[in-house]
Parts: C-alpha cells; sequence; structure tokens
C-alpha cells in the first residue's frame, strides 16, 4: 500500500469511480465502456473475478480501468480526501448469521472512509437483495452525517440506478424472487 495518485494511475485526470468487489466485472465493464472519459478503479479480493476483469479489459482494450487484487480497504486508505465521484458496491457478502456480521464490508469505519473519499456531492451506489443487509447499510449510515440517502419516494428504492447495466447476482436473485434494493448517498 502507498498513496494513491488517481491521474498519474491513469496518466489522464477524469472523474474517478471506484467500484469494491466487482465479482465477475460485469457492471465495471459496462460502465467503462458507456463512460470512456471517467476512470474506473476496481477492486476484488478473489483471483477468479479478476481474471475475468483483466481478461475483459485486455479483449476490448479499456485504458479507462485499473485493478486491484486486495483488501479495499487498504485502497481506501490510500486515496486522496475528495478524489471519488461515485464508490459502487453492489451485492456485497451479507454475512447473514448474526455471529458473522462483524464481516459485512459496509461498516462505520468503512462507510466514514467512503465518505472522506468521495468530494462533495460524490454519490455512494449499494445494491443488494438481502433486506437485512439494507437495513445494516441504513442503520450505520446514520452514524456517517457526510452520507445522505437519497430518497424520493416510498419504493424509489427498488428502481435500478440510471444508465444500469444490470450484475449476474441481480439476475440471479430475481430469479430466486429475491427484488433488489438500490440506495444512493451523496456526500454532503
Amino acid at each position: 500500500p502507498q498513496p494513491i495518485e488517481p491521474s498519474a494511475l491513469f496518466g489522464r485526470d477524469g472523474d474517478l469511480v471506484l467500484e469494491i468487489g466487482f465479482g465477475g466485472g460485469e457492471h465495471l465493464h459496462a460502465r467503462a465502456l458507456q463512460e470512456p472519459g471517467s476512470n474506473f478503479l476496481g477492486v476484488e479480493p478473489f483471483e477468479n473475478g479478476m481474471a475475468k476483469m483483466v481478461r475483459a479489459v485486455v479483449e476490448d482494450g479499456l485504458t479507462n480501468i485499473r485493478l486491484h487484487e486486495g483488501d479495499a480497504r487498504e485502497v481506501l486508505a490510500n486515496l486522496p480526501e475528495a478524489c471519488l465521484t461515485r464508490a459502487v458496491v453492489l451485492y456485497p457478502d451479507p454475512w447473514p448469521k448474526t455471529r458473522h456480521h462483524k464481516r459485512r464490508f459496509l461498516q462505520e469505519d468503512t462507510l466514514r472512509a467512503i465518505a472522506t473519499s468521495l468530494r462533495p456531492g460524490g454519490m455512494l451506489q449499494v445494491a443488494s437483495d438481502i433486506p437485512d443487509y439494507i437495513s445494516w447499510v441504513l442503520r450505520h449510515q446514520r452514524e456517517v452525517s457526510e452520507l445522505v440517502w437519497q430518497v424520493e419516494r416510498a419504493g424509489c428504492w427498488h428502481e435500478p440506478f440510471q444508465g444500469w447495466p444490470g450484475t449476474r447476482y441481480e439476475a440471479k436473485a430475481l430469479r430466486e424472487g429475491r427484488k433488489p434494493c438500490y440506495l444512493i448517498f451523496l456526500r454532503r
């Protein structure tokens, strides 16, 4: 781990988007194609997801993606303050057993680290199909005053994010009858 300088990492300036736990990378890949002027930093701890994403980046010649295999906490600790336009956490491991809740990625400390890395007006997007995990995020977010949940009306959290390409985890949830939630938080 060392301080990350986004313009040096990408060789250019531009909006910086962090996707934490990109899985197979289908969302990260689609967004990088949709937004060629933005810079994308993807973090994934598992080798299979990383290999799949590297293959897609090489095949499409994408120059606006950089990848880190490991813990996202390392990346968050080394990002400059207020450098991110958007942070994305999609279908994180819910660790459903109560004794494992301490392993959930989105806790007060990681939400605070994400908030610190987001520029004012920057956005955190969280998607999950596990109601308990959504409640967990909302409870912990209340302790991070820099993040404000964007809720316009009842049920709007079931509407996918703008330009949403979907993910295989979302498709699996829908097949199994689970209703995904899409939370948006803005940085004060």
